[in-house]
């Protein structure tokens, strides 16, 4: 096992929370942003400056890299420069696709640990989390520049709670609970690590692979048959994933892939039956590939109360 994980204990640097006047920057490591994608992107840039920021775009985002937003160096070179820019507090990633950790290892993570700054995105920008996460650094499982895709009146939680998270205001989250939901009697506090199944799956076996002992799991995921999620889940079982995790919590499952052989269960219930009956499970929390996608601060100590009744489960942040 990776000699860099972080332990259960060990509290992570939190980077500065941002102020107005404060620089961020959007770039794009992973998948391409096609020419119809740029209007958007400049919606993300006014949105964040109505808050008071300034916002610069990587030089290198809208190239044209075939599957990528540009070659592998030109990606890794507007994330170098974004990590050594000390004016630049924070890294909002444009979206995913593919193509983060093509590019994780070409980094010089040196002056970022001096400087910590935030790290936003969320499906393969889980590649980039777990290994901030086994440097000891916070980092934002949240919107994307290209979340300003949906429905305005469909992502108002979304921007809201990474607006909160983004400057240092309480995060805390009720929600409905699922009949699935597998309870505790006990109090569940840890720190929340995690992201996206299949990215989680591919870091294993390598230094970027999490240590999920003590801690609370998020899991989320799209466009995967049945089969695939229970081997991904198979697989992080087997490295260890589950030995002495203190909950699960299950986000989106979204656009699940019908096989001409049927499963034959949930997905819930095919989740269930892999994480061990000791461990509880939360269902339906709204955070990954859907509309309503809120902010979580990987890392960060959570208090997690979770029903499988007419109460209402919770998420809370602390300090």
């Amino acid at each position: 096992m990776p000699s860099s994980l972080i332990n259960a204990q060990e509290k992570l640097k939190t980077p500065t929370y941002l102020q107005k006047g404060d620089s961020i920057i959007i770039l794009a490591p992973a998948g391409i942003l096609k020419p119809s994608r740029k209007a958007v992107v400049l919606e993300a840039k006014k949105l964040a400056e109505s808050w008071g920021l300034k916002v610069v775009l990587g030089k290198n985002m809208f190239n044209n890299g075939n599957h990528f937003a540009g070659s592998d160096s030109e990606r890794a070179d507007d994330f170098q420069k974004a990590l050594d820019n000390p004016n630049i507090k924070a890294i909002w990633v444009a979206r995913g696709g593919y193509g983060s950790v093509r590019i994780l290892d070409k980094l010089d993570y040196t002056q970022f640990l001096k400087h910590p700054k935030w790290i936003i995105g969320y499906s393969d920008i889980t590649a980039f989390h777990n290994h901030i996460h086994n440097l000891g650094v916070e980092s934002i499982h949240g919107m994307m520049a290209t979340s300003l895709e949906e429905k305005p009146e469909e992502i108002i939680e979304t921007i809201s709670s990474f607006k909160n998270a983004l400057f240092g205001e309480n995060l805390s989250y009720t929600i409905f609970s699922s009949i699935y939901n597998r309870k505790s009697s006990k109090k569940i506090e840890g720190q929340i690590i995690g992201g996206n199944l299949a990215i989680l799956t591919s870091m294993l076996g390598s230094k970027s692979q999490l240590n999920t002992d003590g801690k609370i799991l998020f899991i989320e995921e799209i466009g995967e048959y049945k089969y695939s999620i229970d081997r991904m889940l198979q697989s992080l079982i087997r490295a260890g994933y589950f030995k002495n995790v203190k909950a699960v919590i299950i986000g989106d499952m979204s656009l699940i892939k019908k096989n001409s052989t049927k499963w034959g269960k949930s997905i819930e219930q095919l989740i269930l039956d892999v994480i061990p009956e000791s461990i509880p499970v939360l269902f339906d929390f709204p955070a990954g590939h859907e509309a309503d996608n809120r902010a979580l601060i990987f890392g960060r100590n959570v208090k997690l109360s979770i029903c499988s009744d007419s109460k209402q489960s919770k998420v809370i942040f602390k300090e």
